[in-house]
């Protein structure tokens, strides 16, 4: 890969599509939802398999971070959330309450 400072966040979740995680996710009363299937996640419910942090170029206060992640369900996918002045705190505390148990690095493509 080239220099993977110079990589977007739509730069990774092309690749992480490439690897299968297929799915995309958004937050709705509290549960990760899949857009696609509709079917709910509690933090129980999650795998991170890899976590990558963004820094704006222009703005380094333009903060986010692509969530990888399985299912209990089996459906793999990512999630972008802003993190630093610009987080949305309900989803912050969502991933937050994963337990450490479901976090990995093993699908990380900084590797």
């Amino acid at each position: 890969m080239d220099n993977k400072f110079t990589k977007h966040e739509k730069d990774y979740i092309k690749i992480y599509k490439e690897k299968g995680y297929v799915s995309s996710f958004h937050m709705e009363k509290g549960k990760l939802v899949n857009n696609k299937t509709k079917k709910e996640y509690t933090p129980e419910d999650i795998y991170i398999v890899a976590e990558n942090r963004y820094e704006g170029m222009s703005n380094p206060s333009d903060m986010s971070i692509l969530y990888v992640i399985e299912t209990n369900k089996n459906e793999k996918g990512t999630f972008l959330m802003g993190y630093g002045p610009t987080a949305d705190l309900d989803t912050a505390n969502f991933f937050g309450n994963i337990t450490k148990k479901n976090i990995s690095n093993k699908e990380n493509i900084y590797n």
